[in-house]
This record gives C-alpha cells, structure tokens and sequence, in this order.
C-alpha cells in the first residue's frame, strides 16, 4: 500500500452526495488518496416499480434495465469533479449497507468517507446506512453532519483530537489516528474521560500530574504509556463528567477539525459498535472518523 489513502465514497445521486463532494476531493488531496465512488441499487427499492412492469416484460430483463441505467447514472455523475479515469465507478446490487462494507473489505479500501442526510440521520441512526457502514465497515469511517445541500465545513489540518478508553483497542485506534494526522498534516491532541457519572464535563487542561487525584493521575499515566507505545508526542488532557459530553466540549474548545474514536468493543470485539459511538457521531457538530 503506498503512502496516500483509498477512499470509498459512497453515493445515491442525492443533493447530499453532491454537496458532500467538494469535502470528498478536499479529503483525497489532504491524504494524498484516490477516491472510488461507489453506488448500490437496493431490489427491494425496486420491487414496487417492476410489479407493475412484470405485467409486460420478465423479471430478468426489467431488472437488467434497472441496472444499466443506474450504471449510465453513475458514470455521469460527478464525472468534473471526479473523472472516471482517475476514480473509478462501482456498481452493486443488495443492501447498501451490507455491500459498501464488503467492498470496502474486497477492495482493501483505507477510508470510507458516507454522506449522511443530517436530519434523517440524526433521527434514525440505528437503521441507517450510514450507521451498518460504521458497525460493518474493516476501515475508518469519516461522517459529517451537513444540510442536504450545503458541503460540510472543508477537511482542514489544524487541530484534530482522538478520544481513547484505555482499553487494549486503544493502541489499534491511536496508529491509525497517528497516520491520517500525519497525512494531513494536522496537530493531534489526545483525550481521555474519567468520573464517567458525574453531572457536568469538564476539562482539565496543562495536566500537572503531581496536582491530580489518584484516579486521575493513573488515567494520565496510562494515557502517556500508551501514547508512547505508538510512538505519538501530543498534548494529553483528561476530562471527567458524562463520556460523550466531555469529548465534544474539548473538541470545541479546541475548535477541532476532526474528531477520533474507536469503533469496537471491548467486551466484543465482534460486535464493532458500541452506543456511545453512535452518539458521539450522531451529536458531534464536527466531522468524527471512527476506527
């Protein structure tokens, strides 16, 4: 694998998708990746439509049209933005969410960058695309919540943030946090959060690990070590109060481009996403890039 990324993108010929576009070659040139569009036509989506043609023509043949003229669809769009000699096009049948995961996983894919509808997506995460992308997908994921047809605020490298538990996942969630930031050229801090039931967030900032109550300080310390193992030099900060509350206000504070979390379970390894993950990327103002 050379040094830039393989972006996925994964379109439907909405106005979400065009919007997002602008934000997709913005990614590409920060990672110095190439991008693959891709689009899946949904039978069941279908279905409907080629009940009432069946009365004329066969199954396989209205199916077949279906097919290409999505094809015809697909080659066409966004053809400026993204040529087809330079990002190529794929085309699937099945669920959308099922087969951009495996695509991701055949075509060994780094990255898969989905667009979401912000409103639907926010409201009906758990059914989602976007959400079967994120619990399936073998790679990154970065979302953004944006309006239908306005491009999310462009992909920068100033400050980016990644959000660790300590648990063994973390070192797999910090080396692939320490290479994208790299690529990007972007300032990474670190978070962790501890007093995970009290009521109110706060950030503490500048740690003096001598100041700090035990809880506190061992956080820091293993935090450090880890860190250390990746080979990463950042800023360090621990927060306390609800997990989800206190990692999006650091990443105001710091007015971050980029949000970093990890994805699986520590319990299941198998069973990828957890509900603090969907929240974190269902309620965060800024683009979130799951592990």
């Amino acid at each position: 694998m050379g040094t830039g990324l393989k972006i996925l993108f994964p379109v439907d010929f909405s106005r979400s998708s065009v919007a997002m576009s602008p934000y997709v070659r913005r990614a590409a040139r920060l990672f110095g990746g190439t991008v693959s569009l891709v689009h899946i036509v949904d039978p069941a989506a279908l279905s409907v439509l080629e009940g009432f043609e069946l009365y004329e023509r066969p199954m396989f043949e209205v199916s077949e049209e279906h097919r290409v003229v999505a094809q015809q669809k697909l080659d066409s769009f966004l053809k400026d933005a993204f040529p087809s000699a330079e990002c190529p096009r794929v085309l699937d049948v099945g669920d959308a969410g099922t087969r951009i995961g495996e695509i991701a996983t055949d075509g060994k894919f780094d990255l898969v960058i989905i667009p979401t509808h912000a409103g639907r997506f926010r409201q009906m995460l758990l059914g989602s695309t976007a959400a079967k992308v994120l619990n399936d997908a073998p790679c990154p994921v970065l979302t953004s919540k944006h309006a239908e047809t306005i491009a999310p605020r462009s992909l920068e490298h100033r400050e980016w943030i990644c959000a660790i538990d300590l648990s063994p996942y973390s070192e797999s969630v910090l080396r692939a946090a320490k290479r994208t930031s790299e690529l990007a050229r972007a300032n990474m801090s670190l978070i962790h959060v501890v007093h995970e039931g009290t009521a109110d967030g706060t950030t503490t900032l500048g740690l003096d690990k001598d100041g700090l109550n035990p809880q506190t300080r061992e956080a820091y310390e293993r935090l450090t070590q880890v860190a250390s193992n990746v080979g990463i030099t950042a800023m360090k900060r621990i927060a306390s109060g609800p997990v989800k509350n206190a990692v999006l206000q650091a990443a105001a504070e710091l007015d971050a481009d980029v949000l970093i979390i990890g994805r699986t379970s520590e319990a299941d390894p198998f069973e990828r996403l957890r509900d603090l993950t969907f929240a974190v990327v269902r309620d965060s103002p800024i683009p979130v890039l799951s592990v």
